[in-house]
This record gives C-alpha cells, sequence and structure tokens, in this order.
C-alpha cells in the first residue's frame, strides 16, 4: 500500500500566485508566500532550474489562488509596480534600489495595476467601485470613471485606432458581475466614455490586433467573444466567475495570430491554443489552468488537479527530433507550491456522475474509496465550482477512507448561465434539494448508507448543510458547517459591500417571506442530527453572531452541537494553527458519528 498524506503535508508548502514572464521572455516573476510567512518576489527561468528570491524592502500583497491584481511591469526595464502588504502602491524601478511608494492610501484596497505604455502612468480600481490613472513620476492621480457603475474591476488598456482606451468591467446592484455586467471604456485623449452592454457578462476585456476580446455568456455559455461576435462558440466555459481580481483563463500570443484558452469540461479543464487564421483550437495540456500569459518564451500559467499539485508551468513550441516530426507543445514545471511529499503519493481523478433534481441534471464527481463511507462536500459562493485540482482535504480525507463526492448544484458555474441562474429565488431550497439528490444518488448505488454519510460545507455550502439537516434529517448522519449562512435576512446589513445586495437575486428584495421560509437558525429546532459548527470570530462577509445564534438555539433544543471559535480569523481559517485545528476536530467528529 502507498504513503498517505498526514495533516502536516496539507498545511505545509506555500501558495504561488500571479506569475507572469519577464518582458524579454527569458523568465517568471511570481509571488511565493509559504504557509504562515510573508509574501516575496520569486524569479525562475522559462527553462526551469533554481529560483531566487528577489530581495525587497517592502513585501507585496500575498495573492489568491487563481485572482492576481498584486503587481504588473511597466515601461521597459522591468520596472515593477505592485501592492505592499500594507495596502501602499509601489514602484521598484530595478532590482539595484528600494522600493518608492507611488500611492500611499485610498478610498478603499488598491487592486489591478497595469501600465499605460508611453504615458509613465499606470491604472488601478480603489474599491473596486473607482478607477484611477497614476503618473510615476510626479504621482498625480486622476480619476477616470464617470461614478455610473456602483462597481469597477480589471481594467485594461488598449489600443483603438492608434488612440489608447482604458477599458474595465462595470456593474451595478442588485447585480453580481456575473449576472450583469458591461465593459466600459474611457478614451484617453478625449476622456469620453463609452458603455458596452450586453445580455450577461463582460469579463477579462483585453486588446488584440483583431479587436477587443473578453469573456461574456450572451450564447448562454461563457465564451471568448471578439468585439460583438463569438469568437470560438463552445458548450464549454472558458472561465470562472469574477470572485477575485485579474483572473486570466485566456492569452493573446505576441504575434496577435493565436489565443490560449481554458476550457472547463464538467470540471476538470485543458488548455487549448486558438488560430485566428484556421478559426479551430487544438488541446496542448491537461489541467486546471489560471493566470495564463503568453510571452515571447512560451505560454506560462498555474496548473493543478487531482493528480498535479499546484505547480507554475511553461509551453513552448518544439520542432521535432527529425525532418518528419511536426512541431509539439512542450511543458516544463518551473515552480511547485505544496509540500515535496506530494510527489510520493498516489493520487487518484474523480469520476464524473450525474442525478436528477426537480427535472435538472445535477452533475457531481466522486473521488471513490468504496469502503461504504461518503462525505458530501459542497463548495460555497454558490455562484462557484470546485474544479478538478488539488485539493488537500480531499486526498486527505479520501485517505481516511472516504468517498469525497463534490456536488454541482443549482446555481454553480462550469455548466452554462441557465444552470447558474436556476438558482435565482431559490437559495436555500433547490440547492439544498440537489445535495440531498446526490446524496440519495449516492445510497442508492451501495456506496453509502444514511448512517454513513456526513454532509460537509462552509459559507453558502455550510447553509446547504444546514438545509439538509433540518429538511432531510433520515439521509445523513450529522453535518459539518463552517462559516455557515444561517440568517440570510440579516446579511443585507452586515456582510461586506462587494455582496451587500446579492440576496437580492438569490432569494427576493428584504421582507420577501421566503428569508423566513429558509431561515436556517429560525428552523434549527428541526435538526436532529449531531453537527460541528466552526466559525472566524472577525468574519466580514458571514457574521460570528449567526453561529452564536445557531449555537445557543441548539443547545436549547439538546442536540449534539460541538462548536468551536477561532479569534483573529476572517471569512476562511488563514492561522496554520487554526487549519490543523480544523482537521483535527472534523476527524474526530467523523470518527464519532459514524465509527463512533
Amino acid at each position: 500500500m502507498g504513503e498517505t498524506p498526514d495533516i502536516e503535508m496539507c498545511l505545509s508548502g506555500r501558495d504561488i500566485t500571479e506569475p507572469r514572464p519577464t518582458p524579454d521572455g527569458d523568465a517568471v516573476i511570481f509571488l511565493s508566500r509559504p504557509s504562515g510567512e510573508a509574501c516575496s518576489f520569486v524569479e525562475v527561468s522559462v527553462d526551469g532550474g533554481s529560483e531566487k528570491t528577489l530581495e525587497i524592502d517592502m513585501p507585496p500583497a500575498a495573492g489568491r489562488g487563481g485572482s492576481g491584481g498584486v503587481w504588473c511591469f511597466v515601461g521597459e526595464d522591468d520596472a515593477i509596480v505592485y501592492v505592499a502588504y500594507d495596502g501602499t502602491l509601489r514602484v521598484w524601478p530595478d532590482r539595484t534600489r528600494p522600493a518608492t511608494t507611488l500611492l500611499s492610501a485610498m478610498d478603499g484596497p488598491i487592486e489591478s495595476p497595469v501600465p499605460v505604455v508611453g504615458r509613465n502612468a499606470v491604472v488601478v480600481t480603489a474599491d473596486r467601485g473607482s478607477v484611477w490613472m497614476i503618473a510615476i513620476g510626479n504621482g498625480d492621480v486622476e480619476r477616470l470613471d464617470d461614478g455610473r457603475h456602483d462597481f469597477c474591476a480589471d481594467p485594461a488598456v488598449i489600443s483603438d485606432r492608434g488612440t489608447q482606451v482604458v477599458t474595465w468591467q462595470g456593474w451595478s446592484v442588485p447585480d453580481m458581475p456575473w449576472d450583469h455586467s458591461a465593459q466600459v471604456r474611457c478614451n484617453l485623449d478625449e476622456r469620453s466614455i463609452i458603455v458596452i452592454e450586453g445580455k450577461g457578462q463582460h469579463q477579462q476585456i483585453t486588446g488584440s490586433p483583431h479587436g477587443v476580446l473578453s469573456l461574456r455568456d450572451d450564447s448562454g455559455w461563457l465564451n471568448v467573444w471578439c468585439d460583438e461576435t463569438s469568437l470560438i462558440a463552445d458548450a464549454a466555459e472558458h472561465g470562472g466567475p469574477s470572485w477575485g481580481a485579474s483572473q486570466r483563463s485566456f492569452a493573446i500570443s505576441p504575434d496577435g495570430e493565436h489565443l490560449a484558452l481554458t476550457r472547463n469540461l464538467d470540471g476538470f479543464g485543458e488548455l487549448c491554443v486558438y488560430s485566428f487564421d484556421a478559426q479551430k483550437w487544438e488541446p496542448i495540456g491537461r489541467g486546471v489552468h489560471h493566470q495564463v500569459h503568453w510571452g515571447h518564451g512560451g505560454i506560462t500559467a498555474l496548473r493543478s488537479g487531482a493528480r498535479t499539485p499546484n505547480q507554475i508551468v511553461a509551453y513552448r513550441l518544439e520542432s521535432g527530433s527529425s525532418p518528419t516530426d511536426s512541431e509539439r507543445w512542450v511543458r516544463t514545471v518551473l515552480a511547485v507550491g505544496p509540500s515535496e511529499k506530494w510527489a510520493s503519493i498516489e493520487l487518484s481523478e474523480p469520476s464524473c456522475e450525474e442525478t436528477i433534481s426537480d427535472g435538472h441534471r445535477i452533475p457531481f464527481r466522486r473521488y471513490g474509496v468504496g469502503l461504504g463511507r461518503c462525505l458530501v462536500h459542497i463548495h460555497g459562493g454558490p455562484t462557484d465550482q470546485w474544479q478538478v485540482e488539488f485539493l488537500p482535504r480531499i486526498a486527505y480525507w479520501q485517505s481516511q477512507g472516504w468517498d469525497v463526492i463534490i456536488p454541482d448544484p443549482r446555481g454553480s458555474t462550469g455548466h452554462g448561465r441557465s444552470f447558474t441562474q436556476a438558482l435565482h429565488g431559490e437559495w436555500g431550497r433547490a440547492d439544498v434539494d440537489d445535495v440531498a439528490a446526490v446524496i440519495s444518488e449516492c445510497q442508492r448505488r451501495g456506496w453509502s448508507t444514511p448512517s454513513t454519510t456526513v454532509v460537509m460545507g462552509s459559507s453558502s455550502g455550510g447553509m446547504a448543510v444546514l438545509g439538509v439537516l433540518i429538511d432531510y434529517p433520515k439521509l445523513v448522519a450529522g453535518g459539518i458547517a463552517l462559516y455557515p449562512v444561517s440568517d440570510a435576512a440579516s446579511l443585507a446589513g452586515a456582510t461586506h459591500r462587494f455582496e451587500a445586495h446579492y440576496n437580492d437575486i438569490l432569494i427576493g428584495p428584504l421582507g420577501d417571506p421566503r428569508y423566513e421560509e429558509r431561515s436556517m437558525v429560525g428552523r434549527a429546532d428541526l435538526i436532529q442530527q449531531p453537527l460541528l459548527l466552526m466559525h472566524g470570530a472577525d468574519d466580514p462577509v458571514v457574521p460570528v453572531a449567526q453561529s452564536r445564534a445557531l449555537r445557543d438555539t441548539l443547545h436549547a433544543s439538546g442536540v449534539e452541537m460541538r462548536y468551536t471559535e477561532f479569534e483573529g480569523e476572517g471569512h476562511g481559517l488563514r492561522n496554520p494553527e487554526h487549519r490543523r485545528r480544523e482537521y483535527e476536530l472534523v476527524g474526530t467528529f467523523l470518527h464519532d458519528v459514524v465509527d463512533g
């Protein structure tokens, strides 16, 4: 029997984010943050080899997963503009001089610096609510948006008939960016603004010799568009929801004739190259890819898969070894994030399964062991999806003898716009029914029984856990909820600005009777099975008061309930000691509820 992962392996390693090729294409610079430590810039050759940590007096802010928005190159001398860990915007002219402050503070977090070629300036967003141009020489600041949208994100600088245009994604409440967002363009010569609307969303706006590229889902799938035409009509999504800043799931080649793009196939990913001339694409690499860039040294990206711990890779087109061999794409691993011990672990890919709930096809993935126990793990969001990436917690619980089941209930992304929007007005009802349908299907197939099934989730997924315990108590032996939404009605005045109106679409306007009907804390007296509940004391998204109220209600009803509160934690656990405690608490709960 092969080696199995332990908790320390799940906690160790480092986060690697936002890799960018240097202007000359010879190297890649990325952000590296070892567990519990500060973030740093690291450089590695596109041919691989040893890494070099770049010494800097003020460390950069930490990147996050497939998002970016921390730094960019400016000019031709590899100068870097970046958001520092203290929230300031800094310019680092070269490796021999210290970074200096370009902008000390704005009204909200600074994100997504991009260079304005020829003007010695950068464009940033502040609090995802406004767009600003900052001169690097004298620090002059100028606002570019006109305030018509509540939110502005992911600026880009493109050329339109010889004129520089700053463009960004804009939207207003109650919409979230994936419900409806526009492409906004500001002409830097005239300071005029035009807004391009569509049926759905615009994101990742990028210039090219063929026109303005973006991701749009007017056709029902989030595909690459060129201006007002679908460039690649595909029943697969080419990107994910705009939760984080500066996502990059496609990139134009330096000569403008090809496009690297990602495709999501029922959670599995692949990287493809599209030819504008031939108007077709070919896959060049399996796995989920984020932060895709195409420099003179080839295509670089963050890559991950069920069997592939997070890595930074470079793809280069090379000739065959003989005249008869055609060119082929060769992948080089430049850096790896998780502990090197994972290389000795035999990881497995999930199988793609499905069931029917209320007439809808509900996909789910099974990381099977076959010992008759299922841990049904629900993603948050609810507008999101756990693709088939390296997820240490899945590998760990699978190694402990659990089939880990990952459902995509209505509201999930990755299956087209209509599937995501099917949760509108139904949050707390349809997703709960869908998870219950997946659990029933697992038990119908003999993978587990009600006494050997536990449901687990965080945030919105935690709300679904509570819903299953309330509405389908005979399906599971217990539930695990991390920082769950238990009272959606109270979120509007308590959560952060980005999600303050999210529930208007997911449930309805405040006062709608559906809030009371779907209040988990209001119906908590119906919970019969044991519950493990965890929450961060400083959560800005789902206030800890919600879990405290749920705890008090369950204590009064006499239900077995274990509650842990983590000091200094927000929406999710970051402190390695707290994350270790989570694994320990979950392990004890699973043993007591099922094995005990």
